[in-house]
Parts: C-alpha cells; structure tokens; sequence
C-alpha cells in the first residue's frame, strides 16, 4: 500500500477503504509518512469530503493511536458531556455533579481555554490546591466512590489527533466538517464512556456561526458515536450571548456554585438543566420530563451541590471558597463599565467578549501564557435589556490598570445598543440523535 495511491484515490473523489484509513493514520503517527503527505491527504479530505462510514473508521483509528481509557472496573452507566466551546460555558461544573447526584457516573476528561474560549481544567484549576491530574487508580477509584471526576486530557490521548490538528492549524485545513468531527470524537472515544452527550455552541461566540453548520456537525458526531457503539446525542445551543454573568475563572466557578445552590442566571441554569436531562436519559433514566424533574430536584435538594463539594475535597481542592466564593483571592484592580448610550442592548458579539476577558488576563492568547484566575468580568446587563446612558455595564477584574483599560474598550467595541427590542433566539435551538434532527 503507498500513500501516493491513496492521495489520488481521495483527491478524485473516490471512497477509502478502512484498511488505507487505518494505513493513513498509523503512518502518520509513528512518523513513516511525513507533514508534506499528510498535508496533502488532509487537504484532499477538505476539499472532497468523506461519507459517514470513512468518517467513522478515521476516528476510531484516531483514538486507537493512544492510550485508550479502560473504564469498566467503573459500575454503572457512564456518561460524558463534551462541548465545542463558548464564552462563560462553566456548564460541566454544575452538569457534572446534577448528573452524578442523580445516580449517573461521570468519569471526564477536559481541555483548558486558548483564544476567546475558556476550559474546564483552568477553571478548576482557580481553586486553591485543586488536582486535575489523578492516577488511573485514584481516577476510577474517586467515580465509583463519590460517581464523579473531572480531571485534565492524558498526554497520550489520540496523538494522531494532536499531529493531525496541528498541521491542519496551518494548511487552512481547519474547518471541514469530517476533520472537525473525527478530532472531538476521537478524544471522546478514547476516553471511554458508554454515553456521550455533545453540547454544539452557535452563534457569535462558537465555532461555528450557523445553526445549519452547528447542526451538521452534531450529525456528523452523532453518527461516529453510533457507529463506534457510543448512545450519543447532541443539543445544539446559543453562544449569540456569554452564558451566565460570569467570564473568568474564579468568577465563574463561583457562578456554577449560585447555580447548584439555585441561585444561579435563568440562562446558565436553563442550558444545564437541559443538559443533564440530556446525559440522564442516554443513561435510560427515563423520559427528557422525567429527567428534567431529576436535575431539577438535585438543584432543590442541594445534593448536586454536595457532589461538586465531594469532588473539590477528593482532588485536594479547598472547598472553603465553594462555601464561600468570597474566600477566592481577589483581583489587584476592578473598574465598571457604563452604558455609553440609553437604549436596548440590540447584540453581542461573544467572540469579542470572550476576547476582552483574555485581554483582562482571564484566558491564553497562546499556549505558553499564563492565566490569571482572578481575572475577567462580571455583565450586569445583556442582550434584550434596556439600559440608561450611564448604568453598568460590567464589572471587570484585572491585575492592573492597563489590562483593564484593554479590556473595557474591547468590551465596548462587542456590544451593540437600538431603539428597538430585538428578537431572543432560544437557549437550546435544536437536539441531533440517531433518530434525526428537532429543532425547537
């Protein structure tokens, strides 16, 4: 088998076969077929695409190229949530613990922030003394015990993925729905749940801007789950807007807290409750209302907040600042924002945002930068409201006064005011399964 042969096969359209797939990724990742080549066959992927069963064999080969995580000592259903990232998305913080509350095991994996998303493993990280790296002893020990860990990607998870997405970084290879699909799923493969729910963001602050481009996506990853024995489902929902009031790290582990404590913003709350309906009924709990009602009742019982608790101590955590976020160390410098003008807040531009609070020092413009937990912004108003010329806008939090002044003229430039009141998109505009598409 030559990899020439498979390159003119793909680039004139024809339909790889699992073995020159699984030839493609091997090669590539032990080193035998080098960038130039990979190149080559990852453009002619973006230009002629792949079909659902070509898309399913790379990713399985893609997550077969590391370590694979054994979760079956683990009793129980084990169920994941993975989303494609967006500005205040403190989701699996709140989701997580609902879910392990209502008697579903969450044994998961996260990724940190870079650019104008923000991650899981960083926001955790916020709390003093917290671990996000356990052993694979003390990881299934800790879920069967208390059903629920949350730690940081293993360095060895799908490293095809890493070389691949890398090249894919600087080729303008990046946005192709088959590579897009192959690249989260592997990772979500890999890491060995029975049941894998995908939170797909849309809209100003996601990956992909459009509800027909955010559908096809969760198609394609739905598909390569079902394929690869995985129930997977996937809800698509808006990031026109930041989630929640809280952006940067402290701020919003302290945020996610509210929300389990029920305290939390009517969209935050929404988008999870909606999501752990989601994890429980892959985990057959029953019917969407039926595990609706069980989010909801571990969010009134307080045993969702008991659980993140649990958690926080079992990774070395000090769960003092989740009894009482005021213990977080505070920023060196704050400032409000005013509303520059009196009208509604007509839109905004979530990318924007989300760049503001990176410049404020809450994310990573590159890999190698340092995060400052304490930093970013706290929104008083968002779109639909009506604002006077001089209320807040925000909060913002930084270490110093230039950071600040970075971050306020940012957030200006992301927000839009009118005379009119314009119209809301829904939190959760539509659910992919293997059933097909519902959009609301």
């Amino acid at each position: 088998m030559r990899m020439y042969d498979i390159l003119a096969k793909k680039r004139d359209g024809g339909t790889l076969a699992a073995e020159e797939i699984a030839f493609v990724i091997a090669g590539y990742t032990s080193g035998e077929i080098p960038d130039y080549q990979m190149a080559a066959f990852l453009m002619a992927v973006f230009l002629r695409g792949m079909d659902k069963a070509e898309t399913a064999v790379l990713t399985d080969c893609m997550a077969r190229s590391g370590d694979v995580v054994d979760l079956s000592a683990i009793a129980g259903v084990k169920v994941d949530k993975h989303s494609t990232g967006g500005v205040g998305d403190k989701t699996t913080l709140v989701v997580a613990p609902l879910a392990a509350a209502c008697g579903v095991k969450v044994a998961k994996m996260s990724g940190r922030g870079l650019g104008h998303t923000g991650g899981t493993v960083d926001k955790m990280e916020a709390i003093p003394h917290m671990r996000t790296t356990l052993s694979g002893e003390e990881f299934i020990r800790q879920v069967n015990e208390i059903g629920l860990a949350v730690i940081g990607q293993s360095g060895n998870l799908a490293p095809a993925d890493k070389k691949m997405y890398a090249l894919r970084d600087v080729t303008a290879t990046v946005n192709s729905i088959p590579l897009i699909a192959s690249s989260i799923m592997s990772k979500k493969l890999a890491a060995g749940s029975d049941a894998i729910l995908l939170d797909v963001k849309t809209g100003s602050g996601a990956f992909m801007k459009t509800l027909e481009d955010s559908i096809a996506l969760a198609a394609a990853m739905v598909d390569i789950g079902e394929a690869n024995g995985r129930r997977t489902a996937a809800l698509i929902t808006s990031m026109d807007a930041p989630l929640g009031h809280a952006i940067g790290n402290s701020l919003e582990v302290a945020e996610a807290v509210a929300t389990l404590q029920g305290r939390g913003p009517a969209d935050l709350t929404e988008v999870c409750l909606e999501l752990c309906a989601g994890m429980l009924a892959l985990a057959g709990q029953g019917t969407h209302d039926d595990c609706r009602a069980k989010a909801e009742g571990a969010i009134a019982d307080g045993s969702g907040f008991a659980r993140l608790r649990q958690m926080v101590a079992a990774q070395g955590g000090d769960a003092s600042v989740i009894d009482d976020a005021s213990r977080f160390a505070p920023a060196v410098a704050r400032a409000e924002v005013a509303a520059p003008v009196a009208g509604y807040i007509t839109g905004m531009d979530t990318e924007g945002i989300g760049t503001a609070a990176m410049l404020l020092g809450a994310g990573r413009a590159t890999k190698e930068d340092e995060i400052d937990y304490a930093a970013g912004m706290v929104l008083h108003a968002k779109t639909g409201a009506y604002v006077q010329a001089g209320a807040p806008l925000a909060t913002l939090y930084a270490a110093d006064e230039k950071r600040l002044g970075a971050g306020r003229e940012k957030l200006l430039q992301s927000i839009s005011f009118g005379e009119k009141v314009p119209a809301l998109a829904p939190l959760v505009l539509a659910r992919v399964d293997k059933d097909g598409v519902r959009q609301y």
